[in-house]
């Protein structure tokens, strides 16, 4: 009786950590995948990792409030900071559709319910297929399952610095989506600069009605074009994010060194 209670003990934090995770991780907290499907995703892998990582180290498989506040914070770690892979690249979106006069073009997204830009989306979209075709989901069960090594069960206490790291890490949204937006952005600057000058040439040039158009057409044909550096990008970026997380489960009093998750 004992040992099945530890299991049942070490399955309920288990199934926290990992629900801390697929509630904001990228992919897996996508409303397209049914919310039933998730919890029995979720209890199945508690179930099958639960008589593991009770026999690990210092594992404590003892139900408390301590012990399911760490846990949560665990998964909160790993899904807080790939979450920024997301905001990035809708950030990126809204840039990218500034520059296509897209700017009114609003949709109702989805993952968050609010409005979000029609080009935002479309990036979203790209990302998550990058991340599903380049195994980067899988990428992040793993290291999940390597941190139940790292913070064995009910050891974790969240520390104030590495939630502002977490923080910090966000302000690399800004310079990542205006690396990956920047194709996009040269040219269609490009065309402006050029429509302006044969505006100048010829005053009875229609530039205005011309500008909008070119500056679409251009930026379509760039972003069509840069779509193969994708893939390196959105892998380096999400290895970085990764990394972040995972340091900061293991050591959160060296937070602060490892706050640039979009670094590298």
């Amino acid at each position: 009786m004992n040992d099945w209670s530890t299991f049942l003990s070490a399955m309920t934090l288990a199934l926290v950590r990992m629900s801390g995770m697929v509630a904001f991780a990228p992919f897996f907290s996508s409303t397209a995948l049914p919310v039933r499907a998730k919890a029995v995703f979720v209890g199945a892998v508690a179930w099958l990792v639960a008589p593991l990582v009770v026999a690990l180290p210092n594992a404590q498989a003892t139900l408390s409030f301590s012990a399911i506040i760490g846990e949560l914070a665990v998964g909160l770690v790993y899904g807080l900071s790939l979450v920024l892979l997301s905001e990035m690249l809708i950030f990126a979106g809204q840039i990218a559709g500034l520059q296509f006069s897209f700017s009114l073009v609003n949709l109702l997204d989805p993952e968050s319910a609010i409005q979000t830009p029609l080009l935002g989306d479309l990036f979203q979209l790209m990302g998550t297929l990058v991340l599903i075709t380049a195994g980067l989901d899988r990428i992040l069960l793993a290291s999940v399952f390597r941190s139940f090594r790292a913070v064995p069960l009910g050891t974790f206490t969240l520390a104030p610095v590495a939630a502002l790291a977490i923080v910090r890490a966000a302000g690399g949204i800004f310079l990542a989506a205006l690396e990956l937006a920047a194709p996009v952005l040269a040219c269609t600057m490009l065309v402006e600069i050029a429509v302006a000058l044969v505006g100048k040439l010829s005053p009875q040039l229609p530039v205005m009605s011309l500008t909008v158009p070119m500056k679409t057409l251009t930026g379509f044909v760039i972003l069509a074009s840069s779509l193969a550096l994708w893939p390196r990008f959105i892998e380096a970026r999400f290895g970085s994010l990764l990394d972040m997380a995972e340091r900061l489960i293991s050591a959160p009093a060296a937070a602060h060194v490892v706050a640039h998750g979009f670094g590298g």
